[in-house]
């Protein structure tokens, strides 16, 4: 059933062996070349990438454009039809804050966002800022946080032009419409106003990309004047401020470990006082109550996390008291405080849903929902003290629906509903939950969509999309996006693999360090049992992931390539045991908690040799694989799957091609603009209909 690539010779990519050597363990890369000595400076200016790397690239692109030129009257199709459904004059609800109401908005043809505010009641639209007109004459643009300070007279932007994730700061007069002279480089990419918008709090990014140093920005000084700096380089860290405007939180944290450290919003020279020291395995959130914290913690046991609280006077471990108990199975993701109100957002049985706590009476109710599977999205409020809060609902066949609700009479009120401008007719389309055994007794739950009219006999094609990592629960939102597959009789899947916590935290930790191998054979056995309940065959599923995702195609290309009609692997993390092996690489030494630490730990080390996509590539019949880079990744770098593509080529057996599309102009998240980016997703469809055969369908 596949499609015929044309014969086209792959670039041929030289070898210059290098070797190491850990724990006795030696190993050889000749791909290492790959890797620009000078990587940090690339990310800042591309043109300083070395010239013979930059050859190999563009041959890659070359070859890439070759092997798809039959596809590019589909892919313009298939971008028309994308596009055909984004309301292009989109804006969102705004939301009230003191006398104004703020939101976002796009103009027909735009490509980047708009802020803007209205009267609180409603009223003329002032725009604040203009993405569009920032980004002129720019071949990448991203904007970061946009922030209006507490007395409405100031906003605080920030930008990013390279795809590399340095943001720089900048603060507009709002009312005169011009940003003035403060402006601060290297940054995370959004601030945090003080009590008094006299100045502002920012993360500074250092040579390696990461997230060390807390600075404050005394509006009209150049000097900014340090707050806090994270001396272990294992510390991801941010600054935020809080509703009631009283507090600044500095928040630290890897992934299994957390810390916070606090400061009065007005009074931003004080120094940061610390809530609870860091304990290896301890995480926990704080929330602003007003005169109390809200904690939200795994701590004494509490996997599934629990809620208690500390008096704001003194927040440490020991005045922490116990408010909402632990309950196993019932996953607690995030707490907003409210005036007489506390809301949690917790997932049981593998769904989110919303609870409403009244802190006076300790009396709860939830916000209930009828579908099999759905997505949530709370965003709250912008005040302390109200009594509405915003949240979000889809499903795989319902378009977004925006809600606000009344706390306290409990009235749900449809602000708006996702418009699809080309026509969605939710009743042609048929959404399932199934759960797949895999190879100890776990069921994988697999959210699915497929048209109505779809024959469920094994011949439907069918994209699998998986990740598994970091906790991260991949919802079973609306995307509009695949209706171009499922339209064209694919079934659209998602695996909940083990990795993240759509089955609770246990899930989480079922797919990390040791036990990664779990997240590669769920996803195997999800692509069995689709296969086993007829809704498609092995040579016509194409399987597809992203970041770590990325790593999960890897894997499962090496453990299973049989299974699979083709595979797609985005930004792909497929270097695993390399990267984990050099500290100097941005994400390097906060990534040891999931992955584990290879330069400590001979038993890591094995782990992840044991699955490393490209320490693992063998002489094995591939199908069809697509690659997605960008040259100024900071997360997954570009030689990553550059080095991976090369050696897929020099080892795997069969014709089945190799492709590796490197964007030369962004990052991690491929192009900035909305447009730009469905140009990128329909030449990955295109990519999969060429796969199955269904190029004409």
């Amino acid at each position: 059933m596949t499609a015929k690539f044309a014969d086209i010779p792959a670039p041929q990519t030289e070898t210059r062996p290098k070797a190491d050597s850990w724990h006795g363990v030696s190993r050889v890369d000749e791909y290492a070349w790959l890797r620009a000595e000078n990587w940090q400076e690339v990310f800042k200016d591309p043109s300083l990438l070395d010239p013979a790397i930059r050859s190999h690239l563009e041959a890659e692109n070359i070859y890439q454009a070759a092997m798809m030129a039959d596809t590019a009257e589909l892919q313009k199709k298939l971008f028309s039809e994308m596009r055909g459904r984004i309301k292009e004059d989109d804006s969102s609800v705004p939301m009230k804050d003191g006398a104004f109401a703020y939101g976002t908005s796009f103009k027909a043809g735009g490509e980047q966002p708009r802020f803007f505010r209205t009267p609180r009641e409603g009223g003329e639209e002032q725009i604040l800022l203009d993405g569009d007109r920032e980004a002129e004459g720019k071949s990448y643009f991203r904007l970061g946080g946009a922030d209006h300070s507490p007395d409405h007279k100031l906003l605080l932007w920030g930008f990013d032009d390279k795809g590399s994730e340095f943001y720089t700061l900048h603060v507009r007069d709002i009312d005169g419409g011009a940003d003035n002279a403060d402006s601060v480089a290297d940054t995370g990419g959004a601030g945090t106003w003080d009590a008094e918008a006299a100045g502002f709090f920012y993360t500074r990014l250092d040579a390696n990309h990461r997230p060390s140093k807390i600075y404050y920005h005394t509006l009209g000084k150049k000097r900014d004047r340090p707050i806090y700096e994270e001396k272990d380089p294992g510390f991801f860290m941010d600054v935020g401020g809080t509703l009631t405007n009283q507090w600044i939180f500095i928040a630290i944290h890897d992934h299994e470990t957390s810390e916070y450290r606090i400061l009065p919003a007005n009074d931003p020279g004080s120094k940061p006082h610390l809530v609870a020291a860091r304990e290896t395995g301890l995480q926990y959130d704080l929330e602003d109550g007003g005169d109390i914290f809200f904690i939200l913690t795994n701590a004494d046991g509490a996997k599934d996390f629990k809620v208690m609280t500390a008096p704001t006077s003194d927040p440490g471990r020991a005045n922490w008291r116990e408010l909402i108990p632990h309950e196993p199975g019932r996953l607690v993701l995030s707490i907003m405080a409210f005036r007489d109100f506390l809301v949690r957002l917790e997932r049981k049985d593998g769904l989110p849903r919303i609870v409403i706590r009244e802190r006076a009476t300790g009396e709860e109710h939830m916000i209930t929902f009828e579908e099999e599977a759905y997505s949530l999205g709370l965003s709250g409020a912008l005040e302390y003290d109200a009594d509405a809060i915003r949240f979000s609902y889809s499903s795989m066949t319902t378009p977004s629906q925006v809600y606000d609700y009344n706390m306290r009479t409990r009235e749900r009120t449809l602000l708006k509903t996702q418009e699809v401008p080309s026509g969605h007719d939710a009743n042609q389309y048929v959404t399932r939950r199934l759960m797949a055994p895999s190879y100890d007794g776990e069921r994988v739950p697999i959210s699915l969509l497929h048209h109505k009219d779809t024959p469920l006999d094994g011949s439907a094609p069918c994209l699998l999309y998986g990740y598994g990592a970091y906790g991260i629960t991949i919802p079973a939102s609306f995307n509009t996006n695949c209706l171009s597959l499922v339209n064209r009789g694919f079934v659209y899947a998602i695996a909940h693999v083990r990795g993240g916590k759509d089955k609770g935290f246990s899930w989480y930790e079922d797919g990390k360090k040791a036990k990664k191998h779990n997240t590669f054979d769920d996803f195997v056995h999800a692509a069995l049992h689709l296969v086993a309940e007829g809704y498609t065959d092995h040579d016509r599923i194409v399987a597809q992931g992203g970041s770590a995702g990325g790593l999960l195609i890897g894997a499962v290309a090496n453990l299973a390539p049989q299974a699979f009609g083709g595979f797609i692997a985005e930004v792909p993390f497929v270097d695993v045991l390399a990267t984990m092996l050099d500290d100097t690489l941005p994400l390097t030494p906060p990534e040891w908690p999931e992955w584990g630490n290879p330069k400590e730990s001979r038993a890591d080390y094995q782990t992840i040799a044991s699955y490393s996509p490209y320490d693992n590539v063998d002489a094995k019949d591939y199908p069809p694989i697509l690659a997605v880079a960008g040259l100024t990744d900071p997360r997954v770098t570009y030689w990553e799957p550059a080095k991976w593509a090369a050696r897929l080529r020099a080892k795997k057996t069969g014709r089945s091609p190799v492709l590796l599309k490197i964007n030369m102009d962004a990052g991690h998240g491929g192009a900035s603009g909305r447009f730009s980016r469905l140009e990128e997703i329909a030449f990955v469809y295109a990519f999969a209909l060429k796969v199955v055969d269904r190029m004409g369908g």
